[in-house]
């Protein structure tokens, strides 16, 4: 029918696969696009999909139902050449109890003299005569989407300064009870069930006179390309939720220990480009799991807490190495333990995220790593950095002036990296270095 061809046609570029065959688009695609003159998110669905007999599924799809659900204006998509057809009643039917706002789009009409008047049977409004493939009648749908939509609606005013800190992590692992017992009364909806939140809930508080925003979001049970449903909208609005916000708290269960789960989780805020802070929370049960005698000294039970924490971030490390720069703190919902610590470290981690340092003082610290320890050759030609300047913040980013960039190794790179980060104190931020050639 043409769909993804649509997709891609709005989007600007081959997002989506497409084929000739009915039913190649099996999972959601989404891409943030401008739709006359506005911001919104284009979805495309797998729609409806023919039995090998040939008698239509009487449903629409699980996946398209939640798109359905969770849209605020719905293109309807119809096959031109085929005329009207008992699949497009049957989507009219669905579409139309939905309520929302529709735009119907009669496609593959590159010959303006074709007819459309046979579309209105369908009830969802006036047909717009358009050719995904070869862009004709774009701007006019456009411009219906766009009238589509609801009201953009003003954006809050928010202090300059003001600190987003989102809570990212999988279901159950305490975010929302770490919410909750920070700001420290019931403001979000806690649940021993995995996937109460499934929306990202912004809360501005005030702290220590710093203005915060914490950011409760839907807990990831797996990456967005293979949740369903209404599952998938969720992980979506929670990687939208941490792109808005300066740091990313990865919440764990330090009960249960670090899952494949939270890896690629981790994954996805070191991508975004994010600060970073690490909590191990529930770490009151590991305490009373690894609890010495009753009749041990004090001293011994500090011991014995430094033990754990220690042999905790070494599991930690080993399976997050490229968060070696993330610091961690043990937290409680529960108890409280840790949780000014947290928001402390995040404070100090949007600081740096943020900071911006001096050519100099740059120029200083790469010319002094490279005399420490000098780039590997490429057969008789060795890199040379001739300036180093920053050119930009959240997350710090470095451009290096060089003779070069194919001389210098991956490793190296992150070498530099490493101790630019070391030098200026950059805890818990991404450092970016770009080579160029001068």
């Amino acid at each position: 029918m043409g769909k993804s061809t649509l997709f891609n046609r709005l989007v600007g570029h081959q997002l989506a696969v497409v084929d000739d065959f009915p039913g190649v688009t099996r999972d959601r695609l989404y891409a943030e696009v401008g739709i006359g003159g506005r911001a919104a998110i284009l979805v495309d669905t797998g729609g409806l999909v023919g039995a090998e007999s040939d008698e239509l599924i009487t449903q629409v799809s699980e996946q398209a139902a939640a798109a359905l659900q969770e849209a605020d204006a719905l293109v309807v998509l119809v096959d031109g050449l085929e005329g009207v057809t008992p699949a497009d009643h049957q989507v009219a039917d669905v579409v139309r109890r939905t309520g929302k706002p529709m735009v119907l789009a009669v496609n593959k009409l590159e010959n303006t003299a074709d007819p459309v008047h046979d579309f209105w049977e369908l009830a969802l409004g006036r047909p717009l005569r358009v050719s995904a493939r070869t862009g004709y009648g774009l701007q006019s749908l456009a411009e219906a989407i766009s009238e589509a939509l609801p009201e953009q609606v003003e954006p809050v005013e928010r202090p300059e300064d003001e600190i987003a800190i989102a809570l990212v992590g999988r279901p159950n692992v305490g975010k929302s009870a770490m919410l909750n017992t920070m700001l420290g009364e019931e403001r979000v909806i806690v649940s021993e069930e995995p996937g109460t939140t499934r929306d990202a809930v912004d809360i501005a508080v005030d702290f220590d006179g710093i203005p915060l925003r914490l950011i409760d979001t839907a807990g990831l049970r797996r990456s967005s390309r293979t949740a369903e449903g209404t599952e998938y909208y969720s992980s979506l609005r929670t990687l939208r939720a941490l792109h808005r916000a300066r740091v990313g708290v990865v919440v764990l269960d330090a009960a249960e220990g670090i899952t494949r789960q939270d890896e690629r989780i981790a994954g996805e805020i070191e991508k975004a480009g994010r600060g970073i802070v690490i909590a191990a929370n529930k770490w009151d049960i590991v305490q009373d799991m690894m609890a010495p005698p009753e009749d041990a000294t004090e001293g011994h039970r500090r011991r014995a807490e430094r033990t754990h924490r220690g042999d905790f971030e070494r599991i930690l490390r080993y399976h997050l190495p490229f968060l070696e720069y993330a610091p961690l703190v043990f937290t409680s919902a529960i108890t409280g333990e840790g949780l000014r610590e947290l928001l402390d470290t995040a404070v100090d981690v949007a600081e740096q995220f943020g900071r911006r340092i001096g050519t100099s003082d740059v120029n200083k610290v790469v010319q002094g790593a490279m005399l420490r320890h000098q780039a590997p050759l490429r057969g008789s030609r060795a890199l040379k950095v001739y300036y180093a300047t920053q050119v930009g913040t959240r997350p710090p980013t470095f451009v290096l002036k060089v003779n070069d960039p194919d001389l210098c190794h991956f490793s190296y790179e992150r070498y530099l990296c490493n101790q630019l980060r070391k030098a200026f104190g950059l805890e818990g931020t991404p450092v970016r270095v770009k080579l160029e050639q001068r």
